[in-house]
């Protein structure tokens, strides 16, 4: 197993970084050259950088993807690509993408997509809280230590 963060703008690298680190899990941070950081090198940490494509984080992403990993990722389409191999994909908020629930969130990011190209203003995220990180870190132990035991 390992984990794979879809970094380009994952607020919670750290925290899945000191997680990963407890059970020794490798993660692979996979990011676009536009992010490039010198404090990317860690221990146990590999980053892959990609072209500032839109897509390209994506293909890499599912290039390296294996059963059994658990990849981080905001993008309802790589959720969407991920499920059927077989891994856990889990939202920088702390839920987990399903076949439950998958399809009703491509649906809506379709809908708002027409709605925005019609002319029409579209909510975007709520900003990411402290409560966020705090529930996102303990949906990440959880999933870990229900993977790992």
């Amino acid at each position: 197993m390992k984990i794979i963060i879809d970094a380009d703008a994952c607020p919670v690298t750290e925290e899945t970084i000191k997680e990963a680190q407890k059970y020794t899990i490798p993660v692979l941070m996979v990011k676009s050259f536009a992010h490039f950081s010198p404090f990317d090198e860690q221990e146990g940490v590999e980053t892959i950088y990609v072209d500032s494509d839109a897509e390209a984080a994506d293909y890499k992403i599912m290039q390296q993807a294996n059963k059994g990993d658990l990849i981080i990722t905001q993008d309802y389409g790589l959720a969407s690509l991920a499920l059927p191999k077989s891994c856990t994909v889990m939202h920088h908020k702390g839920f987990l993408y399903s076949e439950h629930n998958i399809d009703q969130l491509l649906q809506s990011r379709y809908l708002n997509a027409m709605a925005r190209k019609s002319g029409q203003r579209t909510k975007g995220p709520k900003a990411f809280t402290k409560e966020d990180r705090e529930h996102f870190a303990l949906k990440l132990q959880s999933v870990l230590h229900e993977t790992l035991t």
